[in-house]
């Protein structure tokens, strides 16, 4: 609304001017004409009006009607100029002095000279994406310490130098991605200290100074975009120096990287992190096997690969692992806590702060706790109550800090008893099981009932022939046969099953209709009566059966 407003304004505050001006014109031609003066005009003369405070009437009426208007070709919506798709060659002559926004996108701007922006003391945000750009002059942004958003995207960039950014103190946003980039120098990004993130991928950069952007210099960076690059390798030690803020946020995807273990090993710990540059775009990280394009490997999906065929393990991957933030200790034993920190130098401060004791430095020692020169704490004989997060900071001269935390747990300590051997108490339990097994199959007694008893003379007892049958079955030991002449005793033990026998065997018809009468097996004293056994007693002889 407010938009439309000022524009529907325009031709009315313009007309009224230039009728003004008309007017203006008009007086100072009469009196040109008539050859009397400004200054001999009676009139004039007696309200005070000279010529030359008509003379600055007229430029400060000037002065509003360019102040007011915007550039041909551009939109001004109450702070916000647009001359975004106009084809423009250079900048516009006379911009706005209240613009915060300036949207250049989209033209064919080739270059930028000293004091572009000069009079945009309240600039803030300045888009030059989509443009023909290859070099920045210096002073360029001189006056805009106010910018905080820099897009210079899409553009024909081919280097970062020292002076393209030196009067922008305030930055927080630079956008360099698709250019044409091969080199950042390393003091180019050093004046930025306020900077939070920097878009620089689909370039051409084959290296990066990481050393130039420490959490001292850029305490706030937060996203370091280097995607799409060139880069072959990768210098570990500088990344690893990072602020953990910033390398959760330092994306270095679809480089041309070259498969190394130490690069490897590095990706696997953001990604046990959750680090979004990893988790987000795991698939885009890959590297190049021996260094040949062809060969470019996927790592995160092909792992085994490089575990295997490059010996990257998950012990090699524990040689760079950081160093240890938790301990686990006994009561009684002394405990050191080494406090981790990248800063150098001779005048390093060290604070402990303890979850009971509070805090504490040299030589502020007490009974339980120690603190030694060089900057670690020793718990002199740790108890359980000393469990707990143990949190140490360092500053320097210049006072930088940075902090670490130690989980410390204290547990009581069991005595080291013969732990209870399993392996021997299952094979007693086998042995015993199988000596039950034989027991119940070889020893098991006869019933009462069953037991033999003398036979009356003259009488048979069919229960005496039934059990001398089970029982000879049962016996371990084997029953002598005399049957005939020179037979040797039988060593060998015969189980006899018997069904109903319908057919007739040696000439004798078997009865059908029920079950056999109980038989003893041969080899007892007595030789077995005939009758209807004689056919039974012909199964166990040696003679063969004649149907």
């Amino acid at each position: 609304m407010l938009c439309s407003q000022g524009v529907a304004a325009i031709p009315l505050v313009l007309n009224t001017l230039f009728a003004v001006l008309l007017l203006l014109q008009q007086l100072a031609g009469v009196v040109a004409e008539v050859g009397v003066s400004v200054t001999e005009d009676p009139v004039l003369a007696e309200a005070g009006v000279s010529e030359g405070e008509i003379g600055a009437d007229t430029g400060n009426t000037e002065s509003l009607v360019r102040d007011s208007s915007c550039p041909k070709g551009c939109l001004c919506c109450s702070d916000i100029l647009s001359c975004a798709n106009q084809e423009l060659k250079t900048l516009p002559f006379e911009l706005p002095p209240y613009t915060t926004t300036l949207d250049l996108n989209h033209n064919h701007l080739m270059e930028l000279k000293e004091g572009s922006f000069a009079t945009l003391h309240r600039l803030e945000s300045l888009r030059l994406a989509h443009n023909s750009l290859k070099y920045l002059e210096a002073g360029t942004f001189q006056n805009s310490s106010a910018l905080r958003q820099l897009d210079l995207s899409s553009n024909q960039l081919d280097k970062v130098e020292v002076h393209y950014f030196l009067e922008l103190t305030g930055l927080e946003e630079l956008l360099l991605f698709n250019n044409r980039i091969v080199r950042v120098e390393s003091k180019a990004l050093a004046v930025l200290g306020n900077l939070r993130k920097a878009y620089i991928s689909h370039n051409r950069l084959t290296d990066f100074p990481f050393f130039s952007i420490q959490e001292h210099s850029h305490p706030f960076l937060a996203i370091m975009d280097l995607s799409s690059n060139s880069m072959s390798k990768l210098p570990l030690v500088e990344i690893e120096t990072l602020p953990v803020a910033l390398q959760r946020g330092l994306y270095l995807h679809n480089n041309t990287l070259i498969c190394e273990c130490e690069m490897y090993n590095m990706f696997r710990r953001w990604e046990r992190k959750g680090f979004p540059s990893v988790r987000d775009f795991r698939e885009e990280h890959t590297c190049l096997v021996y260094g040949e394009r062809k060969a470019s490997v996927k790592f995160f999906q092909h792992r085994r690969f490089l575990e295997v065929n490059l010996n990257c393990s998950s012990m090699a991957a524990a040689l760079v692992a950081e160093p240890e933030s938790s301990l686990l200790a006994y009561v009684g034993e002394a405990v050191v806590l080494d406090c981790h920190t990248t800063l150098s130098g001779q005048h390093l401060t060290h604070l402990w702060v303890s979850p009971h004791h509070g805090a504490g430095a040299p030589p502020e020692n007490n009974g339980t706790l120690r603190m030694h020169p060089n900057g670690s704490l020793e718990i002199v004989s740790a108890q359980a109550e000393d469990s707990g997060v143990y949190w140490c900071k360092v500053f320097d001269a210049t006072k930088r800090n940075e902090s670490w935390e130690v989980n410390v747990t204290v547990l009581m300590r069991k005595d080291d008893t013969e732990p209870f051997n399993t392996g021997f108490t299952t094979l007693i339990g086998c042995v015993t099981t199988l000596v039950l097994v034989i027991m119940y199959l070889y020893l098991t007694p006869c019933r009462c009932w069953c037991r033999r008893r003398p036979p009356r003379p003259g009488v048979h007892s069919p229960a005496n022939d039934q059990c001398s049958a089970q029982s000879s079955i049962l016996t371990a030991t084997p029953p002598a046969t005399t049957e005939g002449p020179g037979r040797k005793v039988s060593n060998n033990k015969h189980v006899v099953f018997l069904e109903p026998i319908k057919e007739v065997q040696n000439g004798r018809l078997r009865a059908a209709g029920g079950m056999l009468p109980p038989i003893s097996v041969l080899g007892h004293l007595g030789r077995p009566k005939r009758g209807d056994t004689d056919s039974v007693t012909s199964v166990f002889s040696d003679s063969p059966i004649v149907p």
